[in-house]
C-alpha cells in the first residue's frame, strides 16, 4: 500500500486534485471531512465540543454551528489548541481504519490541509502539495465561499507559506492553468510515478536505475530533497537513527548524477539485516546481491555492506547501510566534509568527473575509471583530517 499525503492552503484547488486521484482509483481519505464526522449530531466530540466552548456553538436544529465556533477560536490560540485537541486524534482513529479496510495494493492518499503545520510529511510515501497564484485564491475564495479579500487573506496567513510547504513536500502540483491542464499533471504523475511506485513497494523492489550515464549540474534542492528521505528513514527506523546524506549531491556546486546517496550507520551488519523490514516498508528495499567498500588502505582489501535502494522512480537513491567505523563509513564522511571544505579538490572532481563523462557513456565504466581518483583523494583527505584535526561525525 502507497500512502500519499496531500496539501496545500486554503483556496488552491486540493479538492479537484483529490477528485482526479479519486477518478483513477486511489483510496480519498478527507481529512476535512473526517472532521466534520467526528463533531456530526449525537457524537461524543460535539459533546465535547460543547462542554469546552459552550451551547452557544451550537444551531438550533442541535447541529454544530461552524461560524459560531469560528469565531471562537479564530485568533485565539489556546482556544484553537483546545478544538484541536478533541478533533484531531479521533480524525487520526478514523484515518487509521479507513487506511487499514483499503485493498493491500491501493493507493491511500490522505488530503489534509495542515499537513505540513502537524509535521506529518514523514509519515507518507510522498507528499504532494496544490499551489496556485494568490490572486487565483483570494478570486476562488470570493467566488466559492463570499469571503471578502480581507477575510481571504487572514486564512491565508494562518495557514504554512509555500516556501515552508516546498521544503517538506516532493512533488508540487501547480494548479493556475485550466481544469485540462490540472488534469494533465494529475494523470502523469499517477502513471509515471504512483502506479509504479505502489508495485515496487508491495514487491519489495527498487525503481530500476538504468545504464546510461547523465551527470547533472549542481542542483542546490538535492540537500533539501536528502532530508526529507533522511526525515521519512528516522520514521522508520527511530529518532536516534544515525543518516547523513553524503557523495557528491552532498557538496555544495558540485555536478552530480541526479542519485541521492545516504548512509545509515550501524553497530553490525546482523543489525542491518534486521532492518530490512521496516526500511522495505518505508520505500526503501535492500538491493540484492553482495556489496562491499574498497577498505583505500585500510586492513582488509574491502569490506562488506548492504544497500538499499528506493521504491519511488522519481528519485533514485542508494541508501548505503555500513558498519559504524568501517573504511567505508569513513571514507564517505570524509570525502565529503573534505570536498565541500577544499575548492580546489571539488574543482579537481568535478573537471575529472566531466573527462570521464565524455569517455564513458555506461554508469558502470564511469564508476570503475574513477576508482584511481578515489585512491588519490583518500590520501590526499587523510592529509587535510590530519591537518584540520577533523574526525568523523558522530
Amino acid at each position: 500500500m502507497l500512502r500519499v499525503g496531500l496539501t496545500g492552503g486554503i483556496g488552491v484547488g486540493k479538492s479537484a486534485v483529490a477528485q482526479r486521484l479519486g477518478h483513477h482509483g486511489a483510496v480519498i481519505i478527507d481529512a476535512d471531512r473526517l472532521a466534520r464526522e467526528v463533531v456530526a449530531a449525537g457524537t461524543s466530540g460535539l459533546a465535547e465540543v460543547v462542554e469546552a466552548f459552550g451551547a452557544g456553538v451550537l444551531t438550533p436544529e442541535g447541529d454544530l454551528d461552524r461560524p459560531a465556533l469560528g469565531a471562537k477560536v479564530f485568533g485565539d490560540e489556546t482556544a484553537r489548541r483546545r478544538l484541536e485537541k478533541i478533533i484531531h486524534p479521533r480524525v487520526r482513529a478514523r484515518t487509521v481504519e479507513m487506511t487499514q479496510s483499503a485493498p493491500h495494493d491501493a493507493i491511500v492518499v490522505n488530503d489534509v490541509p495542515l499537513l505540513v503545520e502537524a509535521g506529518l510529511p514523514p509519515t507518507y510515501h510522498l507528499v504532494l502539495v496544490v499551489e496556485t497564484r494568490r490572486e487565483l485564491r483570494l478570486e476562488r475564495l470570493h467566488a466559492t465561499r463570499g469571503m471578502s479579500a480581507d477575510e481571504a487573506l487572514a486564512r491565508i496567513g494562518a495557514q504554512a507559506d509555500d516556501a515552508r510547504r516546498r521544503a517538506v513536500c516532493d512533488v508540487v502540483i501547480a494548479n493556475n492553468g485550466t481544469v485540462e491542464q490540472l488534469h494533465g499533471q494529475i494523470d502523469l504523475l499517477f502513471r509515471e510515478r504512483l502506479v509504479p511506485f505502489e508495485e515496487h513497494l508491495r514487491h519489495g523492489t527498487s525503481a530500476p536505475a538504468g545504464h546510461e550515464l547523465r551527470i547533472a549540474d549542481p542542483d542546490p534542492t538535492w540537500p533539501g530533497q536528502a532530508a526529507r528521505l533522511i526525515a521519512r528513514i528516522r520514521h522508520a527506523l527511530g529518532a536516534d537513527a544515525e543518516v547523513e546524506h553524503i557523495g557528491s549531491t552532498a557538496v555544495p556546486a558540485l555536478p552530480a548524477k541526479d542519485v541521492v546517496d545516504l548512509m545509515l550507520a550501524v553497530r553490525t551488519l546482523d543489525e542491518a539485516d534486521a532492518l530490512v523490514p521496516r526500511l522495505a516498508a518505508a520505500g526503501f528495499p535492500r538491493r540484492e546481491g553482495e556489496w562491499a567498500d574498497n577498505a583505500r588502505g585500510m586492513p582488509g582489501e574491502t569490506w562488506p555492506k548492504r544497500l538499499h535502494g528506493n521504491a519511488d522512480p522519481g528519485r533514485p537513491v542508494n541508501l548505503h547501510v555500513r558498519v559504524t567505523g568501517s573504511p567505508g563509513w569513513r571514507f564517505a564522511l570524509l570525502m565529503r566534509d573534505h570536498l565541500r571544505a577544499v575548492p580546489a579538490a571539488r574543482e579537481e572532481y568535478a573537471a575529472a568527473k566531466a573527462r570521464w563523462a565524455v569517455e564513458h557513456s555506461d554508469r558502470f565504466a564511469y564508476g570503475e575509471a574513477k576508482e584511481p581518483w578515489f585512491d588519490a583523494e583518500a590520501r590526499a583527505a587523510d592529509d587535510w583530517a590530519e591537518e584540520t584535526g577533523w574526525t568523523p561525525a558522530k
